[in-house]
C-alpha cells in the first residue's frame, strides 16, 4: 500500500475511511457518524459497495469487511483499490476492532498501519469483551499500535464525539512493529500485543449462556424448528399487529375520497381522481403497516445476530439441492427484492454457481409480493389470525422449495457441477437497537410510498382510462344480440381494460379466473404491487357505489353473471400463482444482464410461468372438489 503525506490534508472536506473484518461493528459506526442507515447482513460477503455519508466536515466511506488485504476476493480488491487510489484514498482510516477478538482483528492491523495513512483504532464490542472476561486497556493498546484507540458502543452513541476529534487529530502511525513478511514473525508480535494490552487474556472467562444460545439455534434439528417458529412468528404479528393501522388507513382514504366527491362535480375528472388515484393507491398504501412491520422485525433479528445463525443451519440444507453457502446472501436479500439479490451474485466465484442463484433468487417472496399475500390470505382467513399466519409462511415457504427443487434440477442438467460449504463468522448475541430499527422501517416505508407516487400512480391512471372508456352504449343503442349481451353485464367489460381482459381469459380460465383477475395478472408483470391497485380500480368503477372499504369492495367483488369473483378455489390459485411466477419485468432484465445473455431470462421466464400455471390448476381442481365454499 502507498503511504499517503505525513499529516492530513489541510482542505475542507477530510476523506475517511473505515475498514476492518467482517462482524465487527463497522456499518453500525458508520451509520452513528453519518445518520445513514446503511444494512449489512452479519455474513461475510454481503456487499462488494462502498458506501459513503458525510459527518460535519467529513465524507465518510465504508468499506465491505474483509479478512485479509491480500486475499483474491471481490471486498479485498475492492479496499485495496480505494485505499491506494491515487485520487480518492482516504487522508485518514478509522480501523474498526472487535474488544471480544481482539487477536484476530490485530493481523488486519499488521497489514493497515504499516501503509503510512494517518491511522484511528475505533474498539467496539467492549461490552460482550467484559462479559468474557477480557478488559483491553485502550493506552496500552494504543502504545502498542502507535496511533489513538477510542472505545466506542455505536448503538449508544458512545465515544463518537472523541471519535471525531481523534480522527481530525490523526497523525501517521508510529508503532512499534517489526518486519512482518513472516507469518511466524506476525503471530508472535500479535501475541505481545495482545498479553500487554489484555491483562485478563490468558484466561478468559467464556460467555456460557451465549454457547448455550448457539448450541441450540445452530443444532441440525433444534435449529431449523427455531428458525420455523421464529418466522410463523413474524409472519403472525403482520396479520395480528397490523389491522388496527391498516383500519385508519381505509379510513383517512375513505373519507379524503368523499371529500374529494363533494368538492368536485360529477364528471370524467372526479371519477378519475376519485375512483382512480384515491382508490387506487388506497388499495397499495394500505399495507404499508405490514411491509413497514416486516422490516422491523428482520431488522430486530438482524441486530440480535440470530440471522447468521439462521445462515449457518441453513447452509447445511442448500448444499443438498446443489447451492453453494454463499446462496444464503442474495436468497435472503431476495424477501426484499430480487433485483439487488441477483446482483449481489457476483461475489460467487464459481459460474454455475452463480448462474444456479440467479435462476431461482425469484422464487423467494420478495416484498412486491405482499400487498397480494394479504389481499388474497386475508380473503381465505379472514377470521383467524393463526392460519393466516400458517398460510403465510407458507407461502414463503413455498417459494423456497421451489426454488430449491429447481435449483438441484439445473444442476443435475443445464449446471452440472458440485456445491461448496460456506465458511461463516458468528456474531456476538447483543441487545437490538430499537432506533436503528425503526430508522430501517422509514427507510422501507419511503422507499415504498415513493414507489407508490411513481410508478404505481401512473399506472393506476392508465388502467383507469382502460377502465373507463369506452362507456358502455345506452340499452336505446343497443341493437345486436353482441352488444345486448353487455347490457347484463359489467359495464366495464366493454371497456379497453375488459376487452384485453377477454382476449386472455381463456389461458387463465382453467384457474378459476375471470377477465377482471386476468386484467390484474397481466398488469402486475409491470411491478408485482401493481395487482392489488388495478383490483381497485377494476372494482371502484363498477355500478358497485357502496362506502365499503377497498379491500372489502375487491373480497365482495362480481363476475359478470353474478357469481363472487373471488372464490376459495379461485383465491387459493391465484395465490399459489403469484408465489411461483415470474411478475416482474425488471427482474428479468436484470437476470439477462448478470448472467450474460437473454436466453437465461427466456429459460427462467418460462420455467416459472409453466411452473406457477401447472401449480395454479392443481390447487384450483383440489379446491374445487373439496368444497370448500
Amino acid at each position: 500500500m502507498s503511504a499517503k503525506a505525513a499529516t492530513p490534508k489541510k482542505q475542507s472536506i477530510l476523506n475517511v475511511a473505515l475498514v476492518g473484518q467482517p462482524n465487527v461493528g463497522k456499518t453500525t459506526l458508520f451509520n452513528a457518524l453519518c445518520g445513514l442507515r446503511a444494512q449489512t447482513s452479519n455474513i461475510p460477503g454481503t456487499t462488494v459497495d462502498a458506501r459513503f455519508g458525510r459527518h460535519g466536515d467529513m465524507r465518510v466511506m465504508d468499506l465491505p469487511g474483509f479478512w485479509s488485504l491480500h486475499l483474491d476476493q471481490p471486498e479485498a480488491a475492492l479496499a485495496r483499490q480505494h485505499l491506494t487510489s491515487e485520487h480518492d484514498a482516504p487522508d485518514v482510516v478509522v480501523l474498526v476492532l472487535d474488544a471480544a477478538d481482539i487477536r484476530r482483528g490485530l493481523h488486519v492491523a499488521t497489514e493497515v498501519l504499516p501503509s503510512g495513512v494517518p491511522t484511528v483504532v475505533a474498539l467496539t464490542m467492549t461490552d460482550v469483551a467484559r462479559r468474557r472476561g477480557l478488559d483491553i486497556d485502550p493506552d496500552r493498546l494504543a502504545d502498542w499500535l502507535g496511533c489513538p484507540v477510542v472505545p466506542v458502543s455505536s448503538h449508544k452513541r458512545i465515544g463518537i464525539h472523541s471519535l471525531t476529534e481523534a480522527i481530525r487529530a490523526a497523525a501517521p502511525c508510529e508503532a512499534s512493529m517489526p518486519a512482518l513478511e513472516d507469518e511466524a514473525a506476525t503471530n508472535a508480535w500479535v501475541d505481545g500485543v495482545v498479553r500487554a494490552s489484555v491483562p485478563s487474556m490468558d484466561d478468559p472467562r467464556r460467555d456460557r449462556f451465549s454457547d448455550r444460545l448457539d448450541m441450540a439455534f445452530t443444532h441440525p434439528v433444534l435449529g431449523v424448528v427455531f428458525f420455523l417458529a421464529i418466522m410463523l412468528g413474524v409472519f403472525w404479528s403482520i396479520f395480528a399487529l397490523a389491522s388496527v393501522p391498516m383500519d385508519l388507513i381505509e379510513l383517512i382514504f375513505g373519507h379524503v375520497g368523499g371529500w374529494i366527491s363533494s368538492i368536485l362535480p360529477p364528471g370524467p375528472v372526479q371519477e378519475l381522481i376519485v375512483d382512480g388515484v384515491v382508490g387506487g393507491l388506497a388499495g397499495t398504501i394500505v399495507f404499508l403497516p405490514q411491509i413497514v412491520l416486516l422490516f422491523f422485525l428482520i431488522s430486530i433479528l438482524e441486530d440480535t445476530g440470530y440471522l447468521a445463525r439462521a445462515a449457518f443451519v441453513m447452509d447445511r440444507i442448500l448444499r443438498v439441492f446443489g447451492l453453494p453457502g454463499q446462496a444464503f446472501v442474495p436468497m435472503l436479500s431476495a424477501h426484499a427484492c430480487a433485483i439487488p439479490a441477483i446482483m449481489s451474485t457476483r461475489l460467487v466465484p464459481d459460474r454455475r454457481d452463480r448462474l444456479a442463484i440467479i435462476l431461482v433468487a425469484p422464487f423467494l417472496s420478495c416484498a412486491a409480493r405482499l400487498p397480494v399475500y394479504v389481499l388474497l390470505i386475508g380473503f381465505l382467513f379472514a377470521h383467524s389470525p393463526v392460519a393466516a399466519a400458517l398460510s403465510f409462511a407458507g407461502a414463503y415457504a413455498l417459494g423456497l422449495i421451489a426454488a430449491l427443487l429447481s435449483a438441484m434440477l439445473a444442476r443435475r442438467t443445464v449446471l452440472k457441477g458440485p456445491a461448496q460449504p460456506m465458511v461463516i463468522s458468528l456474531p456476538p448475541w447483543q441487545f437490538p437497537s430499537l432506533w436503528s430499527a425503526c430508522l430501517t422501517c422509514w427507510d422501507r416505508g419511503f422507499l415504498f410510498l415513493r414507489k407508490a407516487g411513481t410508478v404505481i400512480l401512473a399506472m393506476v391512471i392508465v388502467l383507469w382510462w382502460l377502465s373507463a372508456y369506452p362507456k358502455a352504449p345506452e340499452p336505446s343503442h343497443i341493437e345486436t344480440a353482441d352488444t345486448a349481451q353487455i347490457e347484463m353485464e359489467n359495464p366495464m367489460a366493454y371497456s379497453f381494460a375488459g376487452r384485453i381482459g377477454r382476449a386472455v381469459q381463456p389461458a387463465f380460465e382453467p384457474l378459476g379466473w375471470d377477465w377482471q383477475l386476468s386484467v390484474g395478472v397481466m398488469t402486475s408483470f409491470a411491478a408485482r404491487e401493481v395487482f392489488v391497485s388495478t383490483m381497485a380500480v377494476l372494482v371502484a368503477g363498477s355500478d358497485d357505489t357502496d362506502d365499503d372499504a377497498v379491500i372489502t369492495r375487491i373480497h365482495e367483488a362480481r363476475t359478470d353473471d353474478g357469481q363472487p369473483m373471488l372464490t376459495p378455489a379461485s383465491a387459493s390459485s391465484l395465490l399459489v400463482f403469484f408465489i411461483l411466477a415470474m411478475q416482474c419485468l425488471p427482474t428479468l432484465a436484470i437476470t439477462a444482464r448478470e448472467a450474460g445473455g437473454w436466453k437465461w431470462a427466456v429459460l427462467q421466464f418460462g420455467w416459472m410461468s409453466a411452473l406457477a400455471w401447472i401449480a395454479a390448476w392443481i390447487v384450483y381442481q383440489c379446491v374445487s372438489m373439496s368444497g370448500v365454499a
